[in-house]
């Protein structure tokens, strides 16, 4: 009896643990409301059963999943919590081969109770992972017909739409997933969508609200680093340190805090701080953005021997990726245009924009046209890219950088001061090019 009920607690502890509060919600099944939560528009909806308590030690919380289902091998719910736990793991290891083992974890959870919410929702968040993005649409919406309510379906729902270009459908989806299941999965969301069509205000608002209902170590972690982000997208570097080293205060190991702080400091001038910083978000994560920023930080210094080991990591990288199905076609173009073969670039931003036709896709083809001078063409995309509303210094960059190139000289200089009005060090390289390039058009400094 003593040994049944320390499974049990086992069990219970399970779902509790790990899986931090933007990133991925575990999976649940139905039934009425564990209290009640306000949303961003100031209703209070009845919730569902809170489909994962987030905040823990996700590689512990893995680790007590794999035992609990060795003796329960029945219990699909678990099964499916475990494939979404893979998906977080892969995502903060920077490890594609996890999704496999999600795969075979999803799949059990179906061959046990086929067409169970928990799962499909874990099928959507693999989906997105590997960049099907429509997969991972079709997946959450089968989620939702079982349980209008899963508060994983709904938010991964939102990111395909989002990731797929279909901005209003978009804001829909966060609309009725605000009204159904308000709480930091569906806030943040909410306020992307917003900042993807220029409502800064709202998003910042959305989140300082979002945070201030945070209380778990990795929701706090998770939604300060958000308005870490926001804030050093709109040059507010100050702001940006604060919410980070907030979010450190809640998970001093966070690897998005870590990045960000970096990129602040670089921004501020501390390299130095810059480069620790990437460093040890790149030795436990190395992913391309990361990389690719780290190496342009060696590269302002004028160290190209370690700037060029960064940029041969994210070939790595894109190698691994693909062999474990993850389609890395949007990171193969921006790295390539900038620090690899033109022609490579090209054909992974075609490619991706042939999938998805976003503000990012269409920003890595226009500067992927550029980089192979083909500025006419690429002007198209670039004016496309900014042409929601949303407020990213690079994409003025590169418009301004295209516009100056096809001989639109007037616009270039707007564009260019733009960017650096919002971000005046958005990137060691393209800052300092954008200025160059200033002087050049009109003879003096920004």
């Amino acid at each position: 009896m003593a040994r049944n009920s320390v499974r049990t607690a086992v069990a219970v502890v399970v779902l509790a643990l790990a899986l931090t509060g933007g990133a991925v919600v575990l999976g649940g099944g139905g039934g009425d409301g564990g209290g009640a939560a306000r949303s961003v528009s100031g209703g209070v909806s009845a919730a569902a059963p809170f489909e994962g308590l987030r905040g823990g030690d996700l590689d512990r919380g893995v680790d007590a999943l794999r035992a609990h289902l060795r003796d329960r091998p029945e219990d699909f719910t678990s099964w499916a919590v475990l494939g979404t736990a893979y998906v977080e793991q892969a995502r903060t290891r920077g490890d594609p081969a996890l999704y496999t083992a999600a795969d075979r974890a999803l799949d059990r959870s179906l061959k046990l109770r086929g067409g169970n919410d928990a799962a499909l929702a874990g099928r959507a968040a693999v989906a997105a992972a590997r960049h099907d993005f429509r997969g991972a649409l079709r997946y959450a919406t089968e989620a939702l017909a079982e349980n209008p309510y899963s508060e994983r379906a709904l938010a991964s729902r939102i990111d395909a739409l989002v990731e797929l270009g279909r901005y209003d459908e978009a804001s829909r989806a966060a609309d009725e997933a605000d009204a159904r299941r308000p709480g930091i999965p569906v806030f943040t969301r909410y306020a992307y969508v917003r900042e993807l069509r220029g409502d800064v205000a709202t998003a910042r608002r959305v989140l300082e609200r979002a945070l201030d209902g945070a209380s778990a170590p990795g929701d706090v972690a998770y939604v300060a680093t958000s308005l870490g982000q926001l804030a050093w997208r709109q040059g507010r570097y100050g702001d940006a340190l604060r919410h980070c080293e907030a979010a450190l205060r809640a998970d001093r190991a966070y690897l998005p805090a870590l990045e960000c702080r970096a990129r602040t400091r670089a921004a501020r001038g501390d390299t130095g701080a810059a480069v620790a910083g990437l460093r040890e978000v790149v030795d436990r994560q190395p992913l391309p953005g990361p990389l690719v920023a780290l190496g342009e930080l060696y590269e302002a210094r004028g160290d190209m021997k370690r700037a060029r080991e960064q940029y041969r990591l994210v070939d790595a990288w894109v190698s691994l990726a693909r062999a474990n199905g993850v389609e890395p076609d949007l990171d193969v173009a921006l790295a390539s245009a900038d620090h690899g073969d033109a022609a490579t670039a090209l054909r992974a931003a075609r490619a991706e924009w042939g999938r998805r036709e976003t503000v990012h896709t269409a920003d890595a083809l226009a500067w992927a046209l550029h980089v192979n001078g083909r500025d006419a063409e690429a002007l198209r995309y670039a004016r496309r890219a900014t042409a929601t509303g949303f407020r990213e210094a690079v994409f003025l960059y590169h418009r301004g950088m295209i516009e100056q190139a096809s001989g639109h000289t007037g616009s270039a200089r707007r564009s260019l001061r733009s960017a650096l009005d919002l971000n005046r060090a958005f990137s060691p390289l393209g800052a300092r090019e954008a200025r160059a390039t200033l002087r050049r058009l009109d003879g003096g400094a920004p």
